[in-house]
């Protein structure tokens, strides 16, 4: 990390997701501002919340929340803004890309994929809108899989094209009360899941040789963006979608 956002100090973060992968670096790496960092996650992350302490200095409230169950997500957001202070930015980050051939995705399938990738984004949004009042910045996270399509991820796919129309319909209507809305589309960043049980060596390389810049993506690349779309410095920016993939999405 070699930027500083110095208006993140004492800001409160919230981040759906924060305790693993991506959302592990978008915590560390808000909690380096001095941002007042809040996460929820569906597993147990207080080892990981502690851990933080430790690097940073500041230990992040972990409320340990299934993103799919509204009530408990717009109460642990009520939690959040009690304990940590009045809600600047909001980050939509928790998401599954599970694999499931077409012929073999059942409407329970369909129902349970959609309600972790895009329905949480719009009620989290919902709730922060109304917390945040006058002025404020919502991220959400989408993935360059709807522009190269991989295979047997049809729901997630979807879900993340419609991450894209959401935002833009957001930063729409909430543009007015000064709160901005935008995403990022990552492409094949490798966090331990990805590394362990989706993609071989022979995948990675195919990857880099297909993006402009042919190195690997890692969780610690993404982070920066996001603090940008959260910082003043990009106070006019609402409804725009950020690839972070090394130029696959559009050249590759």
């Amino acid at each position: 990390m070699t930027a500083t956002f110095t208006d993140l100090a004492g800001a409160h973060v919230f981040i759906t997701g924060g305790g693993s992968g991506i959302g592990a670096a978008l915590t560390e790496a808000f909690l380096r501002q001095g941002s007042k960092v809040s996460f929820v996650g569906r597993g147990d992350y207080a080892d990981f919340a502690a851990k933080m302490g430790d690097k940073t200095g500041d230990t992040p409230l972990f409320i340990k929340c299934d993103v799919t169950d509204t009530t408990a997500l717009h109460a642990a957001m009520d939690r959040a803004v009690a304990e940590q202070g009045p809600l600047r930015v909001q980050v939509n980050n928790a998401a599954t890309d599970t694999r499931m051939a077409p012929a073999d995705i059942t409407v329970q399938d369909w129902d349970d994929q959609i309600a972790i990738n895009l329905r949480h984004y719009f009620f989290a949004c919902q709730k922060a809108a109304a917390l945040m009042g006058k002025g404020g910045s919502i991220i959400n996270f989408s993935s360059a899989s709807y522009q190269i399509a991989g295979d047997k991820l049809a729901p997630y796919i979807a879900s993340n094209a419609g991450i894209i129309g959401l935002t833009r319909a957001l930063a729409r209507d909430f543009g007015p009360t000064g709160i901005r809305v935008n995403a990022i589309s990552p492409g094949l960043v490798l966090t331990k899941k990805q590394i362990e049980e989706v993609h071989t060596e022979e995948d990675l390389a195919a990857f880099r040789e297909r993006q402009c810049l042919p190195e690997n993506l890692y969780p610690g690349d993404v982070p920066g963006t996001a603090l940008f779309l959260a910082s003043d410095l990009s106070r006019m920016m609402t409804a725009q979608c950020l690839f972070i993939d090394g130029g696959l999405a559009f050249t590759g």
